[in-house]
């Protein structure tokens, strides 16, 4: 078990100053490197000449080398901190750099911005930055609920799950979980190209996110007062195992409609649709960050009470 007081720690220093942007254009961010990796793997194992049952095993190999790799990193950065005096601070830095409480609230304020001063055009490019549908023709609720979905959605995936594993098994958890995820955003697609390929990959992901997807849920409903039920109700409707609760919860917490019909790449997708009140205002948009950010606030509060419970120095 990873000490949660660095877990703390790590949570604290991320939500304060993100990734910087001089380290980023520097030498990217650890992500980065990882897309980097299962694209170069992609391209050389993924061709169509192969069958199906290749396809899949080399998807499976993929997903292996990546994950150990990143796993095997971590393992490293965390035997070298415990052999230097600094090691703490250092296990602290590097675990803030598979955390995003400062980028997901950074990106959904930028969306917030202009929909506030009337300005729809801005708000559909900073929405586009964040979510995969298509964004030229969304109304201003449209790009609320986008900007909510996504919020709701990348709780889970950039803090809690990120949180969950680093605290389960250390910067090799965290590593490993990283990879996994980044994965099937890449690779974990139903396209003929990546159907048999990312396979792997997308069931690995939904695998790892069963426990934290559903403790992002309740923590989104309890900073908002509200949305366990809508968040039990409705969060099966959805074709994931784990985005619809956290989403389902932002929906109860909100007294809000979320989800519905949208387009990817020019072709409408049915979706389900969490909670049961009206659409998506400007107004909603502010409440949310603001659960997101008592949300963040709980999850600190929750290690910290692991850490007193269990004595940790």
């Amino acid at each position: 078990m990873f000490d949660p007081w660095l877990l703390v720690a790590a949570l604290i220093v991320e939500a304060c100053v993100g990734y910087p942007h001089a380290i980023y254009r520097a030498i990217r961010h650890p992500v980065v490197w990882i897309g980097v990796a299962l694209a170069a793997l992609e391209r050389r194992l993924n061709r169509p000449e192969y069958g199906d049952l290749t396809r899949r095993l080399l998807g499976i190999v993929t997903v292996v080398i990546v994950t150990g790799g990143a796993a095997g990193v971590g393992y490293l950065v965390q035997a070298l901190a415990g052999n230097v005096s600094f090691g703490g601070a250092l296990v602290v830095l590097v675990a803030s750099t598979g955390l995003a409480q400062h980028s997901l609230y950074t990106h959904v304020r930028a969306v917030l911005r202009p929909l506030v001063d009337g300005n729809l055009a801005a708000a559909r490019r900073e929405v586009a930055q964040i979510v995969g549908r298509d964004t030229a023709s969304l109304n201003e609720s449209d790009v609320a609920s986008a900007a909510l979905e996504s919020l709701a959605e990348s709780f889970n995936d950039g803090i809690v799950a990120p949180a969950f594993w680093l605290f389960v098994g250390g910067l090799p958890g965290l590593f490993a979980y990283k990879a996994l995820n980044t994965a099937d955003s890449l690779i974990g697609h139903r396209e003929p190209r990546w159907r048999m390929f990312g396979w792997a990959a997308a069931r690995a992901d939904d695998l790892v996110n069963l426990i934290p997807a559903r403790l992002a849920g309740a923590l989104l409903a309890i900073a908002g007062g509200g949305g366990l039920l809508v968040m039990w109700r409705d969060a099966p409707k959805h074709a994931s195992p784990n985005a619809g609760w956290p989403e389902a919860a932002m929906a109860g917490a909100l007294r809000i409609r979320l989800g519905g019909p949208t387009a990817y790449d020019g072709v409408m997708h049915e979706r389900p649709i969490f909670g049961a009140g009206s659409s998506p205002t400007v107004d909603d948009l502010k409440r949310g960050l603001r659960i997101y950010v008592i949300a963040c606030g709980l999850l600190w509060l929750a290690a910290m009470i692991v850490g007193f419970a269990t004595g940790a120095a």
